[in-house]
């Protein structure tokens, strides 16, 4: 018995322990109903108090027209299903002024936010599988990642340009400053206006969200169902996995000063809110 006392105390003693070494933590605060169709992104619109989703619908890389973009209120109650209807696979999302961009299979997709209406597309050369956007608002900038050619470009003035190439795994991406964040498989990078790449931390899961906390920290999620905080020295927290639940963590959405993460479980057909402390 006393042996077994003891082992008891040791499992507890390192559940404690590693329990103890999380500085972070996430609380629920609200999730959809199953009804959300295929969500990828979430990009708060803060001016309006509304989340523009991507819906897929269908396949998640299928040319079929099914997908689009719909509207959630902060509370997570579904406003529009049908804000933008007749893309492809949509994914990343950005806004610059009243425009949002939308990668949607090999072109960026330009719609009005003012009435969803599509105002052009911008084809990517040799786009393939477009993932996430990310916007530059300083210099009007919006950069893409293509996933299938390891390739990230920006986009000036409606005209595409290869800005980096060699980034196996290319998905998430994060304009901070006059810094761009960017996913290359299961590690962070960062790179700056001489384009040259440091690695700022490995994850235990491809990356596909990326958004900044502040004091160079960030959350990122790993489309597979996780979400992790990294330091800004490279440390890593697990802060959620719901793969057991069949809800993956696609590309999330942050708003930094009441610290909610907007995460689109994808293939879970849910948006659910968490609060970070």
């Amino acid at each position: 018995m006393k042996q077994i006392f003891l082992s008891l105390g040791l499992v507890v003693g390192l559940f404690m322990s590693c329990q103890s070494q999380n500085a972070h933590k996430v609380t629920k605060l609200w999730e959809t109903d199953a009804v959300i169709k295929t969500p990828e992104s979430v990009l708060p619109d803060f001016e309006n108090q509304q989340l523009y989703v991507s819906l897929i619908e269908g396949g998640g890389w299928d040319a079929d027209g099914k997908g689009g973009i719909g509207i959630l209120t902060m509370d997570g109650k579904i406003k529009n299903q049908d804000f933008v209807t007749g893309l492809n696979a949509p994914k990343g999302l950005g806004r610059l002024n009243q425009n949002l961009y939308a990668a949607d299979m090999g072109v960026v997709v330009v719609i009005s936010l003012t009435n969803g209406k599509v105002l052009k597309t911008i084809a990517i050369p040799g786009g393939k599988n477009l993932n996430d956007i990310t916007a530059d608002t300083n210099t009007n900038t919006i950069y893409v990642s293509d996933s299938k050619t390891g390739r990230i470009w920006k986009i000036i003035n409606d005209t595409p340009e290869l800005y980096l190439e060699g980034v196996n795994g290319a998905n998430g991406l994060k304009q901070v400053g006059s810094e761009l964040f960017f996913a290359k498989g299961k590690a962070l990078w960062k790179a700056g206006v001489d384009k040259k790449q440091v690695k700022i931390a490995d994850v235990p899961n491809g990356i596909d969200g990326i958004e900044p906390v502040g004091n160079g920290d960030f959350i990122v999620t790993a489309w597979a169902g996780y979400l992790y905080y990294v330091t800004a020295d490279g440390k890593v927290e697990t802060l959620l996995d719901t793969h057991t639940e069949k809800k993956n963590a696609a590309d999330i959405g942050y708003d930094k000063k009441n610290k909610i993460i907007y995460i689109p479980s994808f293939n879970g057909n849910t948006v659910a809110a968490y609060k970070l402390d």
